[in-house]
């Protein structure tokens, strides 16, 4: 038989996992909310003229959330995705539709979609560089 002691060392380890787990639970929530973005790929690079057609900014509260574009070639539209919300005010970002950008970035594939994962944006006098020459994002 075991005695009050031994009783409240065995719950110690059980509290101590179950709390862990109560720790790490909105951990892997939040990582399956936000889908992760397709490498840059600089095989599949690409340069186009475009008219943006639409801006799509997260809601407020989520600025880690990306910022994209819709954007049309022609009869051909393609969504675009910039960076996170937060970096694109920093930058002062700012497009609305009608606006013709030139576009540099890597045409991938996120599930069925094409994507394009932006590295430079030239609108007017103002070039936003959103990765480097080897694709890496420089909000990070």
């Amino acid at each position: 038989m075991c005695d009050a002691s031994e009783i409240h060392c065995c719950r110690i380890p059980f509290f101590a996992v179950f709390l862990a787990f109560l720790c790490l639970l909105p951990a892997t929530a939040q990582k399956s909310k936000e889908p992760s973005l397709p490498k840059y790929d600089l095989h599949t690079e690409t340069k186009m003229k475009v008219t943006v057609d639409e801006v799509k900014l997260p809601p407020k509260g989520s600025e880690k959330d990306g910022a994209h574009l819709l954007v049309k070639s022609g009869t051909d539209s393609v969504n675009v995705y910039l960076c996170p919300k937060s970096f694109f005010e920093d930058m002062g970002m700012s497009f609305s539709k009608g606006d013709e950008v030139t576009l540099t970035g890597s045409k991938v594939k996120q599930g069925e979609a094409d994507l394009i994962l932006a590295r430079e944006v030239v609108k007017g006098n103002d070039t936003f560089v959103l990765r480097d020459e080897k694709g890496n994002p420089v909000w990070n």
